[in-house]
C-alpha cells in the first residue's frame, strides 16, 4: 500500500510506455523474422528463378539487337565486315560490348565467329552467336571442341600415313 500511495503516477505512465515499447519492438522483430523466412523461400522458388533467368536472357538479347541495329548502317538487316569493324572502332561501342561480356578486341575474329560463311551477319546470327560467346565456356562447349580435335587428329593421322606411303613409292622409283 505505501508503494501505491507514495509513488508518483508519472512512474506508472513511464512503465506503461516502456512496456508498450518493448512489446511493439518484439512484434516488429517477430514480423521481420517471418518476412525474412518468406523472402528466403520465395527466392529459392525454382519457377521464379527460371522466369528471372528467361527475362534476363531476353533483356540481354534485346541489348544485342540494339548493338546490331547500331552496326547495320546500311539498314539492310545484315552487318558486313566493314560495318562491324566501323562499329568496333568506336570507343563507346567497344565499352558497351565489354559491358555485355563480349570481347571486342579483335573485330575480324569476332566477326568470323559470328559469321556462318556468307560474309555477312544477320540479326539472328549475331544474337545467337553473341549469346554463346558471353561469359565463360560451358563444359559442353569444351567437350565438343575436344571431340572435334580428336576427329581432326584421326584425319591427320590418315593423311600422314598416306604421305609416308607416297614418299616411299617416290623413293622406290
Amino acid at each position: 500500500r505505501p508503494l501505491v500511495e507514495e509513488v508518483s503516477f508519472l512512474w506508472a505512465a513511464f512503465f506503461v510506455v516502456y512496456i508498450a515499447g518493448v512489446i511493439f519492438a518484439m512484434f516488429r522483430i517477430i514480423t521481420a523474422l517471418f518476412i525474412k523466412d518468406t523472402m528466403a523461400v520465395a527466392s529459392q522458388d525454382a519457377e521464379a528463378v527460371i522466369r528471372e533467368k528467361m527475362k534476363e536472357k531476353a533483356r540481354y538479347a534485346q541489348k544485342l539487337h540494339e548493338v546490331f541495329l547500331a552496326a547495320d548502317t546500311s539498314g539492310d538487316g545484315f552487318v558486313t565486315r566493314a560495318e562491324f569493324q566501323a562499329l568496333l572502332s568506336e570507343d563507346m561501342a567497344c565499352a558497351y560490348l565489354a559491358s555485355l561480356e563480349l570481347d571486342p578486341l579483335s573485330a575480324t575474329d569476332l566477326f568470323n565467329l559470328l559469321d556462318d560463311g556468307d560474309g555477312t551477319v544477320s540479326v539472328q546470327e549475331f544474337v545467337r552467336g553473341a549469346l554463346r560467346l558471353k561469359g565463360q565456356a560451358r563444359s559442353s562447349d569444351v567437350v565438343s571442341i575436344m571431340h572435334d580435335c580428336e576427329k581432326v587428329l584421326q584425319r591427320m593421322s590418315g593423311v600422314e600415313a598416306a604421305v609416308e606411303a607416297l614418299g616411299t613409292r617416290v623413293v622406290a622409283m
